[in-house]
């Protein structure tokens, strides 16, 4: 795997403490450094083999489902719940506040990310290499398609129904259609355990609630036992435009269009032997959101191939960015050039890059569709100068809506969805005058969290338009401060979970902290106001405001909080955060002209989508 060379400077303050990150590592994730790798993975134990086999009929894993169902697996595979666990910002998360709360929090976080792993009685923090495949799968075909009872709001905490692939299955329509591929003998399939041929599972029982808004709502609003309300995405569907014309999450997040209700696509459910079965109506799986993948494309997407090719380790030491596999690399070896063990044939780096071409194409399609269904929840609006003097300075409003009926945007773990406007304002040769919503040398907005401005170095931008919610937590003599988490550093109240003294329907939150949101409820919108002192002016207009919407996954001033505790897969707290503000997508752009020479009136902008 190829190390990136740290540069000195400027991009210090996250990276402080990365010597001691790295101890934190080795000690936590107990694995093998995998550039010292030289052997292949140790042979499997008979007995190792046996509890893989017993565990795959107990819980069957989505590559065992991609069988039957190529297209669904495929689907699923780049989603934001196939990487629900797969996540090293999560884990390090849910690490972090294991260890801030005295392991109190439990698997409060993580059950939701690897319904599979608790219900396997996996620990709690531990590296993803070394779980079970299918507990690494995350949200995966089981969590749905093996749940029958309606458990309700319970922030995750479900039973899936144990067995293997032969036991019923749950779904929205039953298993008439199963019945009929059984029994025509045309697609020559095998439904009894011991005998060889294409084995199927036996039954497909309807299950009322999964097609409804109320199974997402099991995982989808999170509420602590202390009454703390982390996540509000089906309480806030509940109370929706949308929820009240009878539009369903599936509706916009199921369909043919990402984030719009557009209806769903007629095809077959499924391809048994090369034989599709009848068309029907079709959800897609992707369920795409705004999370993106920031680890090596040889573990994720999901791959059947993959998996069957080189372990996790084995694929970490692929060097991607090199070229490895690809003719101009293979033609013209670097003299000396050493591969790993598993690397060393050129036939197995071809087959590798093969993989990874796939892989790397469908997280293209995968940003595409994410760009999409961010663009339907933000729209950027109006645009009205109000002031336009080369004496008096510049002074103009952005408008920012929310384009969906579903719900406030962002929502979910609003808390770190990092969706800013941009504004940079340039005279006629093209020098900035002015700029809000930049990024610090660590890749952060300049709010009150940026380390930069936190230490002096950087102004606060006081114009920053942000929809970032704030996590706010008692302090021990009274008053309020924000934190990146919501884990009250103070000795009172101490830092363990549990549940609260009092009633928090009628105080609307627990004691210790609460959450002030920043999201656009549905229908409504927020204005921002940008003022550009005469002093900055260069008296060379017209000027020009280049406005953006900008949507990261997360702000990088929480990979510093959860450094401590390491990182997933051996990557460095610099590499997590690189790639974090790589993901950043421009969702819209437009220009406004600032003409000092003329009278400012309101001006409607039109607004096209970036490249």
């Amino acid at each position: 795997m190829t190390h990136r060379t740290q540069t000195q400077g400027p991009r210090r303050h996250l990276w402080i403490g990365c010597s001691l990150a790295a101890l934190l590592i080795a000690t936590l994730w107990v694995a093998t450094i995998p550039a010292q790798e030289e052997a292949a993975a140790p042979v499997k134990t008979a007995d190792q083999e046996h509890e893989a086999l017993f565990l795959e009929n107990r819980f069957p894993a989505a590559t065992t489902c991609a069988t039957c169902h190529p297209d669904h697996f495929r689907e699923w595979s780049v989603s934001p719940h196939a990487y629900a666990q797969m996540s090293p910002v999560f884990n390090a998360m849910h690490g972090t506040i294991l260890k801030k709360t005295n392991g109190t929090n439990g698997d409060f976080c993580i059950r939701c990310h690897t319904p599979v792993g608790m219900n396997l009685g996996e620990p709690e923090f531990m590296s993803n290499i070394d779980r079970h495949p299918t507990s690494r799968e995350g949200v995966t075909c089981i969590v749905c398609h093996r749940v029958n009872q309606a458990y309700g709001k319970l922030s995750g905490r479900l039973a899936i129904v144990e067995g293997d692939l032969f036991e019923p299955v749950y779904g929205p329509k039953g298993g008439e259609e199963l019945e009929r591929v059984i029994e025509s003998g045309d697609y020559r399939v095998n439904t009894e355990r011991g005998k060889a041929g294409r084995a199927i599972h036996t039954e497909a029982e309807k299950f009322f609630q999964l097609s409804t808004s109320g199974f997402c709502g099991t995982c989808h609003d999170v509420n602590l036992v202390n009454g703390f309300r982390l996540e509000e995405a089906f309480s806030e569907f509940k109370n929706s435009p949308a929820a009240k014309a009878g539009v369903s999450c599936q509706d916009c997040h199921m369909g043919t269009e990402p984030g719009v209700a557009s209806g769903y696509a007629e095809a077959p459910a499924a391809i048994v032997g090369g034989k599709p079965t009848m068309a029907r109506k079709r959800t897609d799986h992707m369920f795409i959101g705004p999370d993106y993948s920031v680890i090596h494309p040889g573990i994720f997407p999901h791959n059947t191939q993959a998996s069957e090719l080189a372990t996790i380790r084995e694929w970490l030491t692929f060097d991607v960015e090199a070229g490895w596999g690809t003719d101009a690399f293979e033609t013209e070896l670097p003299e000396g050039q050493e591969f790993p063990e598993r690397w060393r044939a050129a036939d197995d780096r071809y087959d590798a890059r093969d993989i990874l071409n796939a892989n790397l194409a469908l997280l293209d399609e995968a940003n595409r569709a994410r760009r999409k269904v961010l663009q339907a929840g933000y729209q950027l609006g109006e645009m009205i100068v109000e002031q336009a003097d080369e004496t008096k300075g510049l002074k103009f409003k952005v408008e920012l809506r929310n384009g969906t009926t579903g719900h406030g945007v962002p929502t979910g773990f609003d808390a770190e969805r990092l969706i800013f406007v941009r504004v940079t304002v340039t005279d006629r040769d093209e020098t900035v005058v002015y700029v809000s919503g930049d990024l610090d040398p660590n890749g952060d907005v300049r709010d009150l969290h940026s380390l930069y401005v936190h230490n002096g170095e950087l102004p606060l931008d006081k114009d920053l338009m942000s929809l970032q919610s704030r996590f706010l937590t008692r302090m021990v003599r009274g008053g309020e401060r924000e934190q990146v988490l919501a884990v009250n550093y103070s000795p009172d109240p101490l830092p363990f979970l549990r549940p609260s003294t009092s009633s928090t329907v009628l105080t609307g939150r627990p004691r210790g902290a609460r959450k002030h949101k920043q999201n656009i409820a549905p229908g409504d919108s927020i204005w921002g106001t940008y003022t550009v002192d005469s002093s900055a002016l260069t008296g060379k207009g017209p000027y020009r405001a280049r406005v953006q919407v900008v949507a990261g996954m997360v702000p990088i001033n929480l990979i510093h909080e959860i450094k401590d505790v390491g990182f997933d897969y051996f990557m460095s707290a610099r590499e997590v955060a690189e790639r974090v503000v790589d993901g950043h997508l421009v969702l819209w752009e437009s220009d406004l002209v600032l003409d000092t020479g003329t009278t400012p009136s309101s001006q409607r902008q039109t607004v096209v989508a970036s490249p």
